[in-house]
Order: C-alpha cells, then structure tokens, then sequence
C-alpha cells in the first residue's frame, strides 16, 4: 500500500534510509509482483504485505490513502505484469495460513465434541465471540486502516528507524486496552444478553464470558506486534503465532476430558474454568511469542507516551471502517439471537457451519487477497484504473477456480460432511446431521463471499473506506428482515437452516451491489470474461458431482450395512476426492486458462 511520504529528492533526516528500513526495502522489491526497480526509484513509497492472524475474515484491509506524487512513476500500458505471481507470493505465509486453518479445524472438532452442540456450546461460543468483537470496535478497524501504513511511513521518515512511534503507540493501546477490557470483563453479563432472548440462559454465558473477555488486551496487543514486524518485512512470527493458540486450546480440552463431568449434559466449575482459562492463555501465548522476534529486528519497547501527529489525519478512514464492524455485528447479533430463541443449540450449530465455510475461504481466497492487494493499491494510486479493473478480474477469476468446485462439493455432500465430523462426543448424530445441512444451505455464499472482499478491497486501493461501510449497511438491511422471518416461516428446529442460508444470501447481495458501484465508479469491469470462466467451472462443477454422486449411489449398494457415521465417512471421502478429480479434469477439457496458475501453485505447496 503506498504510504504518504517526503519527495523522491529529499533525503531521509539521517542522509540515508535506516538500515531497517534499507533492508525491508529490498525484500518488499523481492517479493513477486513487486517490481524491484520501481521500489528502489522511489524509496520512500512502501507496501504492506500479509493479512490478520485472526480467524474472522468479515473486515478487509484498507490503505492508508493514496498520494500520486509519493508513488512510483505510472507504468506504461505495454507493461507486462505477470499474473502468475500472485499465486507463487507469501509462499511461507501461504504454508502457516493452512497449517494455522487446520489446527483451526481440529480445534473446532474438539470443542464441538467436548461441549456439544447444545447449551453449553452456544454459551462458550457467544461469550468467545466478544472479544473479538471489542478488539474490532477498538482497535481492530483503525489498526487495519491506519496503523500499519504509518508504521512503514515512521520508519521511513524518523532518524531511528520509527522506534520512538512505535513505542507510543504501544504504550498508549496497552493502557486503552486495558482500561477497555477491565470495564467488559465486569460488564460481561450486560455483553452477553443482547445474544439471548431467555434471561435464564444468561448466567452460564456471562460464566464464560468473564474468563475470554481478557482476550481483548492480548488481542489487541498481539495485533500490534504483528504490525510492528509486518512494517519491518518480518511476517513468519506473526502468520505462525496462531497455530501456537490452537494447540494450546486443543491442550485444554485434553485436560478437560479426563475430569469428572456432571450427569446430563452440563459441565462443572473446575471443567468450565479449564476450556475458559485455556482459551485465553492460548491468546496470550499468541502474543506473547512475536516479542522475541521483535527483539530480534532491534525493536525494544519502552513506556513512552504522547500523541503523534500522522495517526490524527486519518480519523475519518478509520471512523469509516469502524463503522463497518459496527453494522456487521448487528447482523450477527440479530441472527445469533434468533437462533438462540428457536433452539438452544441453534448459536453453536451456526458458528461451526460458518466456520467450515471460512475455512477453504482462510486457506485459498485471503492468501490470494494478501497477494493481490498491493500491486491493487499501487496501480490506484498511479491512475491506472486498467490495472485496478485487470486485478479485479484475475482475482474473481481465480476465485472462482478454486472455491466454486467446492461450494458445489459442500452442497451436495455437505450432510454427510457434519455427520463424519462432529458426530463425536458430546454432539450425537442428530445434532451433526442438522450442522451438516446448514453447511450445505450457506455453501452457495462460499464465491459471492470471497468476490465481495475482493471488491471491497479495490474500494479501500481507492482510498474509499465509505463505500465498503455502506454496502455492508444493505447488506445487513437484507439480512435482519430475513432472519426474523425464519421463525415464522420454518419449524424450530430447521430455523438455523435458514439463518446460514440467509448469512450466505447477504454476500450475494453485497456482490451485485459492489459490481454496480464499481461500474459506476470504474466502468466497465471485463465481466464477460469472468462470467465465462464461471460457466466453464459451474459446468464442471456439476458434472463433478453428478458422477460422484452416481459412484458413491452404487456403493452404498455394492456395500450395504455399517453405521450412519461409517456410511458418512464413506459418502465424503468419495464423494469429495472423486468429484475434485473430475473437476479438474473436467475444467482441463473445457479449457479454463485460470486453473494452470492455481495447480502450479498447489504443487508448490505440496512439495513445502
């Protein structure tokens, strides 16, 4: 992301860049899609690179703004710019982002089984939810839209390398921070209760609430770390960082099983405070274990306080994305309510279907973006709308390679797909099965999700943090009249059918909205060719499918008997290993020029 910086011709106050700032410099022109010689014409011009650890995806990274003068000179059109790239960039990032989804995945296995898909799972996941939530509403928006830009300008521009900003900055989100999370911890059943409609069903949330809610100071301060080591080019520790949580977590719940558990399906004191106190020190472990590697570029921190004039500038962007994590927890406050009025488990049965729809997401669509955005916010900043339309067009096309297979996989066996996983524990077969369906009615939204951050993304390359608020505001204009019908037109138990489907339904929404404003705004948006390689790839889809579907039909015939979860098993590992190699196959006859780069890449990866 290009950064507001000095003319080309003035020298840095030290006569030379720092010897940080030299080096971040040359792995930043090393990076694909990055051209080394444009960097180096104009050093004062910089890219953030790499995403959020965090597992939730709803808030995009904005740039800080765009500034012409201060970016390399605009390319001519004759440039070549080599698509391939963006699926060789980050290659170790792309290597912890999947590790970081799979122990993601476990985790969520585990949970599941251990506190099941009832009470004590939906109470565990809503007070989960809230740190996450106050991270984003304090700190979560303004660090993406802010921080981490003026970091790289710091560093650019102050004699010691940005230490001195640095460490104000730390100093002064620690306080806020905690001042911050003091005030939820105490406030945890009043946080709790806009999520549940039966006032009895507060305590055992609150419960929980008041050992995560400290998350928010570790959240946020491992945030802050990670941006301070991303302006510095360092990414591993933080791309790294969460797989050590998850571990830890999964730690947790081993402990938990071996203690004495109350008859039914309760939990005890000394159960809940082993998942609560688990989860939190998880999170502290993720923060606690990037400051080695800040040590290790130099960086030392040490109180200092006072406000720094280049974070007041930037008010209204970060006022903008604020808002925008604002309207999207009204839609999930909305559902998750809903859901908790018609089923009990109903809030734990949406978030783990919403989880497993994240996961292909985490793992092809966001490496991708973290990819894809700063050669986005660089030809925006030249004027060269051409580029910003050809990336916009490559990373719809790409996304559609990638994730439409699969969104057909998950809707048709998607069923099966929760039976063979969370029937395990705690959570029975029945309770699975309902999961299962709620993935396949909200796999649909799988590719509309992933294209409306990418279109979000070229807005924030625009420097317009505005418009992505507002789409989000239709969007969950959409969603919560919709989910308040779901009671009145479904039965109680088929309720978070509807509410995944009307989650995945408002990223439909947001996609046709985002097209027609950039339209407006961009013109024309090569979406013929787009719409081509989606009918190729939704035409190999099916036909992927369909002959899974026939071979796994003749199976359960050749091989009757066995169990539902066996014959789950069964159906998936078919089903899904089939239908993947007719896809691609089928996508090869049909001539999709995008799913070269993708398999290239695949490779790649398989032989880290």
């Amino acid at each position: 992301m290009p950064a507001r910086a000095l003319p080309a011709d003035a020298p840095p106050r030290t006569g030379r860049p720092p010897a940080r700032v030299e080096e971040a410099t040359t792995r930043l022109g090393a990076l694909p899609g990055v051209d080394a010689a444009t960097v180096r014409a104009a050093p004062l011009a910089s890219w953030t690179v790499g995403d959020s650890p965090d597992e939730t995806v709803l808030l995009p990274r904005p740039p800080l703004e765009q500034d012409a003068p201060a970016v390399p000179a605009p390319r001519s059109p004759s440039d070549d710019r080599d698509d391939s790239s963006l699926v060789k960039a980050s290659g170790g990032m792309a290597i912890a982002t999947l590790v970081s989804r799979l122990t993601g995945f476990l985790r969520t296995l585990a949970l599941a089984a251990t506190l099941g898909l009832g009470l004590v799972g939906s109470s565990f996941n809503i007070a989960n939810t809230l740190p996450n939530i106050i991270f984003e509403l304090l700190l979560g928006g303004v660090l993406t839209s802010v921080v981490i830009p003026v970091l790289v300008r710091a560093a650019k521009e102050d004699g010691d390398d940005g230490d001195a900003f640095a460490q104000k900055l730390l100093s002064g989100a620690a306080v806020a921070l905690f001042v911050a999370t003091t005030a939820a911890t105490i406030a945890a059943p009043l946080l709790v209760r806009p999520y549940i409609s039966d006032p009895q069903d507060v305590e055992l949330a609150a419960r929980f609430a008041y050992l995560l809610l400290p998350q928010i100071f570790f959240y946020g301060m491992g945030a802050l770390f990670g941006a301070i080591l991303n302006a510095r080019a360092v990414f591993g520790p933080a791309a790294w960082a969460p797989v050590l949580n998850n571990v830890v977590c999964l730690i947790a719940l081993a402990i938990y099983w071996v203690l004495p558990s109350p008859p039914g399906d309760g939990i005890s004191t000394t159960q809940l405070l082993v998942v609560g106190v688990g989860s939190t020190l998880g999170i502290v472990l993720q923060a606690a274990v990037m400051l080695p590697a800040m040590r290790r570029t130099g960086f030392h921190w040490r109180w200092r306080f006072g406000w720094d004039q280049r974070l007041s500038a930037f008010g209204g962007l970060a006022a903008w994305v604020v808002g925008y994590v604002v309207v999207s927890q009204i839609g999930l406050t909305v559902i998750t309510r809903v859901a908790f009025a018609a089923d009990a488990g109903g809030p734990a049965i949406y978030s783990y279907a919403w989880l497993l729809i994240q996961v292909p997401y985490g793992v092809l669509g966001v490496s991708l973006l973290t990819a894809l955005m700063p050669r986005m916010s660089a030809a925006a900043a030249n004027g060269r709308i051409d580029q910003v339309v050809a990336d916009l067009s490559l990373g719809s096309r790409l996304s559609t390679v990638t994730l439409l297979p699969i969104s057909a996989i998950l809707t048709v066996f998607g069923t099966p797909l929760g039976v063979a996983m969370f029937s395990l524990g705690k959570s029975g077969a029945a309770s699975a099965g309902t999961l299962g369906t709620a993935l396949a009615c909200s796999a649909f939204g799988l590719l509309p999700m992933a294209v409306t951050m990418l279109q979000l993304r070229v807005f924030y390359a625009m420097a317009d943090a505005r418009t992505p608020t507002l789409i989000m505001v239709m969007m969950t204009a959409v969603k919560v009249p919709l989910a308040y019908l779901c009671p009145v037109l479904l039965a109680p138990d088929q309720v978070v059918l509807g509410l995944a489907a009307v989650n995945a339904f408002g990223f439909v929404v947001g996609l046709v909205v985002g097209d027609v404003w950039l339209r407006i705004r961009l013109g024309r948006l090569d979406t013929r060719r787009v719409l081509r390689t989606m009918m190729l790839t939704g035409l190999a889809s099916v036909m992927a499918v369909l002959v899974a579907v026939m071979l796994v039909t003749l199976l359960e015939r050749v091989l009757p008997g066995g169990g539902t979860v066996a014959h789950a098993w069964l159906t998936v590992t078919v089903g899904g290993v089939v239908s993947l190699l007719v896809v691609v196959v089928a996508m090869r006859l049909l001539r999709v020029p995008e799913l070269d780069p993708v398999v290239s890449r695949l490779r790649r990866l398989v032989g880290r």
